[in-house]
């Protein structure tokens, strides 16, 4: 498929002025040798802090224990944070599953969770859970194409979201034994911790190879996809 489909239905160094500058005098060396050690402390301060948080967004970034489609060696990895709850979260996830259809080789995505709505923390548990029996991406897009079933005015209702469920062949017994083991509870703080570290304040949030989207929408996200593709 050509890039052309993909489409919609850096780090940067802050420079610092000079306060000295108007007083040197070029001509005296003393003041040349403050003037270069001010320069070089003042560099040595400000790179520690910026390395240790690109170290931070890396990581964060990797979702290496998040549920993840596509070929690890894809040309460009999306990395959405999404909330189970969210409306436009539905919308905009079969769109980026249709790229993946039609450049399967050169998409890969991972799916990271964050609970802005309320009660739905139950969700998030639920699609944790499900990874334990291999049903992950069908009990996604289950509830995301159910919201209407389990979602009242933005608030989540707890006990519609398993019925709502019914048809995915989950072990119910097992999924509500896993929802509240250790290892779900890890992978979800530490879901939390990552979109803290990467500024996610609403859903959906995409990272396409890194790169945040310099404003939100359809058209920005596939323009960043065919951009990355193209490189």
């Amino acid at each position: 498929m050509p890039n052309a489909a993909i489409k919609a239905p850096l780090s940067w160094i802050q420079l610092r002025n000079n306060m000295f500058a108007n007083e040197l005098r070029w001509s005296d060396p003393h003041r040349w040798m403050v003037l270069l050690a001010a320069l070089f402390l003042t560099a040595c301060g400000d790179s520690q802090p910026s390395r240790v948080e690109d170290a931070a967004r890396e990581s964060a970034l990797a979702s290496e224990h998040s549920p993840t489609l596509g070929p690890p060696d894809a040309k460009v990895h999306i990395v959405e944070f999404l909330d189970p709850a969210c409306g436009t979260c539905a919308l905009f996830y079969p769109m980026v599953k249709g790229w993946m259809a039609e450049v399967p080789d050169d998409l890969r995505l991972s799916v990271r969770h964050v609970a802005f709505h309320d009660g739905v923390d139950y969700a998030v548990r639920v699609l944790e859970a499900s990874r334990n029996q291999d049903k992950y991406w069908e009990t996604l897009e289950t509830l995301l194409a159910s919201q209407r079933q389990w979602v009242d005015n933005h608030v989540v209702q707890q006990d519609r979201v398993l019925p709502a469920l019914a048809r995915v062949g989950l072990n119910m017994e097992q999924l509500q034994t896993d929802m509240n083991s250790a290892e779900v509870q890890q992978r979800m703080e530490k879901d939390l911790q990552d979109s803290k570290v990467l500024k996610v304040v609403a859903t959906p949030e995409y990272f396409v190879n890194g790169r945040a989207l310099p404003s939100f929408g359809q058209e920005q996200l596939a323009n960043l996809v065919r951009e990355e593709l193209q490189k």
